[in-house]
């Protein structure tokens, strides 16, 4: 095989203390396209397979596969330009070939920009598919061929890709490329102000004892840092008092990076300090995973009212910040704007965390601002007019109006980088898959709209977002709507200025909205696919499903003069009222799918629960140990309570590398995706005592992680060595692997997320992390061979969800 060697170009780049060499990369290969992956969580890989099988020999010329639609996928040789960017044809679902021969072993930072993940000798790590720059791995080189694959998405032969590596002289150091950072804003209190700074670790040891000092306006602060990982980065928390700056303008900000008291490092950055009544950004701490985060405000006018203000709810598009968001809008003096970031100018396109995220926010906003509780309104532009959408959808009783501009609706029709949700399926496998999906499907939630108004705006001549998903949901509504407007901007591109978003027809249009108190409200038609993510509107809830992730639908009328509520249900299993409406002591008749009827004598301001047996009848609020809007599943819900990755330290060191190779994977893309951290936690150091209430993402299975039996005793699902049990159902191999989620015994609101294999094939198989996709679908179970990869979906031999008991027969699940 031809040996392909990286074109050496070495530079010194000189900052105050230290010169490092840097070492771009100028000569590779390519082949595309080899793989699929996009929302959903199937996916294939060619490349990674023979990878994995140790059959992978990149040589110029030679056919990696071939495809019945592509022909002979051959690998090509790809030159960097003059910026040392790389582009081609085959970058299109396809991977990079690097090498670099070292001396001898040593550390240093690798970044690469333009791809969605790389191996290193065979590891995965963390991409940086929008091409930031800040991505910088501490990375291990061993002595002689060192071989990277860098994986990159469907529409890389645009952007390309670079490479380069450097070896700086320190070893443990400040990166202040990425912060999350407060403004100092005239009359709050500013003395502890948040803010997210990452450190970078190129030792083999995990960093402990570690402290971060700021200085400001001749004021410090120390703030505890948590542990840093062997050859990682993490983004870590830092207090900042800047009660002793005066002014407006930016601040300089002193850091000192302490390990048991002793310098290890210093940086500088600036600190803004805002004029009263512009936009600012405030940080907080996220009870999601204990992370930095921000929020923008365009805070209202003073005007001496004495009402409360009404709240004005904004979500940005891609690549958008949130206080760019902010600054679109000119402070209003009947209320206050908030924008949220969805975790990151891309984020999660405000599903999954970013949804969390926008109710995180919401919650301080409304203490922080304390606005009328009937006048609070959402609006968002691009993928904020999908999140206007979604959130509208979702919680349509938080809103009394909403109002998306140049948005989509759905991301089964327009999907970016990371592509569309699948909008059929061809087997019965692929569609219990998709089926997770649901909670992101609008067009099946458009009837919750119903209680709100619509303001749609959209450019006729966008060609970004099409205007043709504005004129779709217009005639959808158009069908049973009595309160939308809707408004083309003659001429408008994706963005017109910024009336695109602060244009005064909508905030008209909100003005003459509220929303109603729900003792007022008589009539409820709600749906929700799964009640983990929304479970009620106003004095209704769906506890619990008969089918899990299919939707559910509840229309119910009430009348205070009947003393009755009745309607229709579908896919209820146990259905709560809130029966704060009815006087104590009054006779209720309630009426359901035209059943029996329920009589309850009202007891005072209460919830009381039916449960579906085939008739309706009075039951008890669903036990903690049972599906509940607390904790539903999918997959992914135990990916929030500050989570903490646990990784196996038993079994083969194949499996013991894996594991903590696979965690250390997914912490970087969490990182890089949702702004966030995690604690990394052996299995042999996890404590479920210390890590109370928290969720926990295991890495290995029985036979490999000690956290397995404090964990999953009771769960009806085992991954060892060799096998996997559900129920009574047994898979054998040493090629298989599982994504499944169980909640934790001890616990009422945290849950387990296991990602296993049954030997190094499987472990391997599990490597892919589209659950960090935004609105991609994952059940409670998966279960697939490595042939996955290769095969597709005739590989997956099982999926399906757990019971409202979490037992297995009870649920629903299909194989092949």
């Amino acid at each position: 095989m031809k040996r392909i060697f990286a074109t050496l170009s070495l530079l010194f780049i000189f900052s105050q203390n230290q010169a490092q060499t840097v070492h771009h990369f100028e000569e590779g290969l390519a082949v595309g396209p080899c793989h699929q992956y996009g929302r959903e969580a199937l996916y294939t890989d060619q490349l990674a397979y023979q990878l994995y099988k140790g059959t992978l020999k990149p040589q110029e010329g030679s056919i990696l596969l071939t495809d019945p639609k592509a022909g002979e996928v051959k690998w090509k040789k790809v030159q960097a330009d003059s910026t040392h960017r790389f582009r081609g044809d085959s970058f299109s679902n396809g991977y990079v070939y690097l090498t670099y021969e070292s001396r001898k072993e040593q550390t240093a930072i690798l970044t690469i920009t333009g791809q969605d993940m790389i191996f290193l000798n065979g590891v995965p790590r963390g991409g940086d598919m929008y091409r930031y720059g800040w991505m910088h791995l501490p990375v291990v080189l061993k002595k002689g061929k060192n071989e990277i694959y860098a994986r990159v998405a469907r529409f890389g032969r645009f952007g390309g890709i670079t490479a380069n590596l450097t070896f700086p002289e320190k070893q443990i150091s400040i990166n202040t490329e990425d912060l999350t950072i407060s403004d100092v804003v005239p009359g709050f209190k500013n003395d502890s102000l948040w803010t997210g700074i990452v450190i970078s670790n190129m030792t083999k040891k995990a960093l402990t004892g570690l402290q971060m000092k700021t200085t400001v306006a001749g004021k410090d602060i120390v703030t505890q840092l948590p542990a840093v990982p062997a050859m990682a980065l993490r983004k870590v928390g830092v207090l900042i008092n800047g009660s002793g700056v005066t002014g407006v303008g930016k601040n300089e900000v002193a850091l000192t990076l302490l390990q048991n008291g002793k310098v290890t490092d210093e940086s500088k950055i600036a600190i803004q300090s805002v004029e009263a009544g512009k936009q600012y950004s405030r940080t907080f701490v996220s009870d999601l995973d204990g992370s930095v985060q921000y929020y923008a405000v365009s805070p209202q006018i003073k005007g001496g009212q004495n009402e409360q203000p009404a709240l004005f709810f904004s979500v940005h598009g891609a690549e958008v910040q949130a206080i760019s968001q902010a600054r679109a809008y000119k402070p209003k003096d009947w209320g206050v704007l908030v924008a949220p970031t969805n975790r990151r100018p891309r984020g999660f396109n405000w599903e999954d965390w970013g949804r969390m995220d926008a109710l995180e926010v919401l919650d301080i906003a409304k203490k922080q601002f304390n606005p009328d509780p009937s006048r609070i309104y959402l609006t968002g532009h691009s993928m904020g007019g999908h999140g206007t959408w979604f959130l509208g959808a979702t919680y349509p009783e938080k809103w009394a109006a909403i109002a998306p501009s140049a948005g989509y609706p759905t991301l089964a029709a327009y999907g970016s980088h990371d592509g569309v949700i699948p909008d059929s399926a061809g087997s019965p496998v692929e569609a219990m898959l998709l089926r997770a999906s649901n909670p992101s499907n609008v067009l099946a939630l458009t009837s919750n709209y119903k209680s709100l108004g619509v303001y749609i705006a959209h450019g006729d001549a966008d060609r970004t977002v099409p205007v043709t998903y504005a004129r779709q949901m217009r005639d959808i509504l158009g069908k049973f709507h009595r309160d939308f407007s809707y408004y083309e901007h003659v001429g408008g591109e994706h963005w017109y200025g910024d009336i695109s978003v602060d244009w005064p027809p909508i905030f008209n249009f909100f003005s003459w909205h509220y929303i109603p108190k729900d003792t007022t409200v008589t009539a409820i038609d709600f749906k929700t696919a799964n009640p983990g993510v929304s479970s009620s509107m106003r004095w209704a809830g769906v506890q619990q499903q008969l089918n899990a992730l299919k939707y559910s639908h509840i229309k119910l009328t009430s009348s205070k003069k009947d003393l009755q509520i009745e309607g229709t249900t579908d896919n209820v299993a146990l259905l709560s009222l809130d029966l704060v409406a009815f006087a104590p002591g009054a006779k209720l008749k309630i009426v359901l799918d035209g059943k029996a009827p329920v009589d309850y004598e009202v007891k005072g301001n209460e919830t009381i629960y039916l449960q579906n047996d085939g008739a309706w009848k009075l039951a008890a609020a669903p036990a903690a140990t049972e599906k509940n809007p607390e904790r539903s599943g999918t997959l992914k819900d135990a990916f929030r309570n500050r989570m903490v990755y646990v990784y196996a330290t038993g079994g083969s060191a194949e499996e013991r590398s894996w594991a903590l190779e696979k965690a250390t994977f997914d912490a970087e893309s969490w990182y890089y995706r949702g702004n966030g951290a995690v604690d990394i936690v052996a299995d042999k150091d996890f404590d479920p005592q210390q890590f109370k209430d928290r969720g926990v993402i295991l890495y290995g299975n029985k036979n490999t992680n000690l956290a397995w039996d404090k964990l999953l005793k009771n769960c009806p699902v085992t991954v060892a060595s060799g096998k996997i049990e559900v129920g009574g159902k047994q898979f054998a191999g040493n090629d298989l692997a599982a994504y499944f989620i169980y909640p934790r015994s001890d616990s009422k609101r945290a849950s387990v997320t296991v990602i296993s294999g049954t030997g190094k094939a499987g472990c391997q198989a599990a490597n892919a992390n589209q659950y960090f996709s935004g609105g991609s679908g994952f059940p409670d179970l998966m279960i697939f061979s490595a042939d996955m990869l290769k095969n597709g979906i005739k590989e997956v031999k099982m999926s399906g969800f757990f019971g409202n008991d979490w037992s297995v027969d009870k649920g629903e699940f299909v194989g092949q």
